[in-house]
């Protein structure tokens, strides 16, 4: 805390000078993802990435959370230089800090509902995972569907699962990949209703891409994606 009684506490996430390239097939040049993108979040903030499709957001996503490597720049999470590590220790670092619900659900075909929110809990070797799995499988309205493998779920009710996965280890950091891409609009409302539920519940920090501009807008920050580039949109009042 500084004279003026301000904390400052260490990002949850801190984003440097991050760049992506990919060869461009048809001749020799590359083609420039992500430029020089910079930024922090904080504890208990929520955050959304917008842009139009092929900006960049996904890509910025999947190296937030050390899933791929950059071309330049840096990613610290909790203080942890994501790309100093190796990939043992990046999955790891994930494990304990990092919760992920994805458009297309993630879950695993060959488990049950349950097994799959017990699966990074026992990772993480969280003690009664089991009962752990059960109880948030509850609170996310799914305790008669403990059971059912993802086949025989509704879309609606897999991201719910998703949802209790995510939470379940109660990560730091909270991304979220266009979580209502694959939902029907009255779903996609409950799914969004329930997410932010949970986050302020657990007080979890959430990083969300989505194209949904009234879904940013649910959101303290708003970041554009455009062309590689990352800027803070100015808050909008209604």
């Amino acid at each position: 805390m500084d004279r003026s009684g301000i904390e400052f506490s260490i990002p949850v996430i801190e984003v440097d000078g991050l760049c992506k390239r990919v060869p461009i097939a048809e001749g020799d040049g590359v083609l420039h993802i992500l430029q020089d993108v910079r930024f922090k979040v904080r504890e208990g903030e929520s955050v959304a990435i917008v842009g139009a499709s092929g900006s960049g957001k996904s890509t910025l996503l999947g190296l937030l959370a050390g899933l791929d490597v950059p071309d330049a720049g840096t990613v610290r999470v909790q203080g942890c230089d994501l790309f100093a590590l190796d990939e043992d220790s990046r999955a790891a670092l994930r494990g304990e800090a990092i919760g992920f619900v994805f458009q297309s659900f993630q879950l695993l075909p060959a488990l049950t509902a349950l097994e799959n929110v017990m699966l990074p809990l026992e990772l993480a070797g969280v003690a009664e995972a089991r009962t752990l799995a059960d109880r948030w499988l509850q609170r996310v309205g799914l305790g008669g569907r403990l059971r059912h493998y993802p086949k025989h779920l509704s879309g609606g009710e897999q991201q719910r699962v998703a949802l209790a996965r995510a939470f379940a280890p109660h990560p730091k950091l909270l991304l979220a990949d266009e979580p209502t891409g694959n939902l029907d609009a009255e779903t996609g409302r409950a799914v969004i209703e329930l997410m932010f539920e949970l986050n302020r519940e657990v007080g979890t920090t959430l990083i969300l891409v989505t194209h949904d501009e009234s879904l940013a807008r649910r959101c303290g920050r708003v970041l554009r994606m455009t062309a590689g580039h990352l800027a803070e949109s100015p808050p909008q009042f209604a």
